[in-house]
């Protein structure tokens, strides 16, 4: 391991410049990788959901749908509207009053379920369909589309409208929490760190390794908008521990070796080394983990953040040594007095009570597990959304003006006689939670 280190100590410059140079495709990829919005695609296929999907595609030729609530709009504008919308690439039909009767008919004539369905006293409905996926790009464009031809008189409610949010919400958001991260966890650095300066090089030597990952990702083709959103953080909050190690490591061979610095750091990479990555394996380990998963996001991320684990070991052995090297002087002037008290007093304590102590983890264990077995698990995407996006109200104006929280589309047998639909959607309509179903033969 020392003559690695030392090979390291040696190319210290040639390293810093490669990996600047390194940084060039790393972006290049990173921009190419194209972002996956739509998180049914890694559902395994043999489930209800994506078969019912796959068939709406082939026999239908409808995928993703949404309803589409226009205010304060008289009859004759909702149907220019709606012509608009029927031109909207990606947008197969347009089912409104027109699609069952002439407008010049008053709405009055349909029966009042079906009137209630479409209609309030201030707004009308209609419902959107798209020849693709749920969260497909193309849907997503749409919905974009929809939204600015009637302005703010349009409420465009459905799934492909919050994943729409979703996706401007991620990436306005995403770098600013990566920001945050970093502001934080340098502040803590310089604090409990012995120089104010090696914090820096710590951001960047693991902020190359972000970057190198997530320009790698070009390779699978895409990644996930949720394994893109956490990735940066993640890799940060997990490597960083590699940086200290070597940091720490350095200064106890300096002081074995005073005035020599490269041999305390070719030492310092070797037991870096040692110590690094058979932790980090196990790290790997378990985000491979997330690759059994049915479901595929776990793939997708467990992919990303152990490519990320491994490039972060090989960076910190790396390119922060040589950083170090090359700035060590600067490094030295910052030096300064550790603030962290010392925690030798607290440790004698707990080893003269060892056995106090594992009576008081078996203590704390007991209401740990049982509020953990009672904590309430959400699957509500919604409910976690900021109020003021324009798919959380167009869905809260659904719930409210329409009576309707969600909607689904349900593929039956077209040999099934009338008889036996209309009974069918008898029972659904007793099922709590349902308010209304219709089909053709409900007209």
């Amino acid at each position: 391991m020392q003559k690695f280190g030392r090979g390291v100590v040696k190319l210290r410059v040639p390293i810093l410049i490669v990996s600047v140079l390194l940084l060039i495709p790393s972006i290049f990829g990173f921009l190419s990788t194209r972002i996956n919005y739509d998180i049914l695609s890694y559902l395994p296929s043999d489930i209800e959901t994506m078969k019912g999907q796959d068939i709406m595609l082939d026999e239908f030729g409808k995928g993703g749908f949404s309803l589409v609530m226009l205010d304060g709009m008289d009859d004759k504008d909702v149907e220019k509207v709606k012509e608009k919308i029927e031109k909207v690439d990606h947008v197969c039909d347009v089912l409104w009053y027109d699609t069952l009767a002439d407008v010049s008919l008053p709405k009055e004539v349909l029966p009042d379920d079906i009137y209630d369905f479409f209609n309030t006293d201030n707004s009308t409905m209609m419902a959107v369909f798209f020849d693709e996926a749920t969260s497909a790009d193309g849907s997503l464009e749409a919905v974009k589309e929809i939204r600015s031809i009637a302005g703010e008189q349009c409420f465009v409610s459905g799934m492909s409208s919050v994943v729409e949010d979703i996706k401007d919400l991620t990436m306005q958001e995403a770098p600013m929490y990566v920001v945050i991260a970093v502001i934080l966890t340098s502040i803590i650095l310089a604090l409990t760190m012995d120089s104010f300066l090696i914090p820096l090089f710590f951001m960047l030597s693991v902020g190359m390794a972000i970057i190198y990952n997530m320009g790698t990702n070009f390779i699978q083709g895409e990644i996930s908008f949720i394994t893109e959103a956490l990735a940066a953080v993640l890799q940060l909050a997990v490597t960083i521990d590699y940086s200290i190690f070597l940091w720490h490591s350095y200064k106890e061979e300096k002081e074995k070796h005073p005035g020599d610095n490269k041999e305390a750091m070719a030492i310092a990479i070797g037991k870096t080394i040692t110590s690094v990555v058979s932790s980090s394996i196990t790290t790997v380990a378990g985000f491979l983990a997330l690759c059994f998963m049915s479901y595929e996001l776990g793939m997708d991320m467990g992919i990303v953040m152990a490519k990320g684990v491994v490039i972060g070991v090989i960076c910190c052995i790396t390119v922060l040594p040589s950083m170090i090297l090359v700035f060590d002087k600067a490094l030295e002037k910052t030096m300064h007095k550790d603030l962290v008290p010392s925690l030798e007093k607290p440790s004698k304590f707990i080893i003269k009570h060892h056995a106090a102590f594992i009576v008081l983890f078996i203590v704390v264990l007991i209401p740990a597990v049982y509020g953990q077995i009672n904590t309430n698990v959400y699957y509500n995407l919604t409910d976690t959304l900021p109020k003021d996006l324009n798919s959380v109200i167009a869905n809260t104006k659904l719930d409210e003006e329409y009576n309707m929280a969600t909607t689904h589309m349900l593929l039956v047998d077209a040999d099934m006689k009338p008889k036996e639909v209309n009974s069918m959607l008898d029972e659904m309509g007793k099922v709590d939670g349902v308010s209304f179903s219709m089909s053709l033969d409900t007209l």
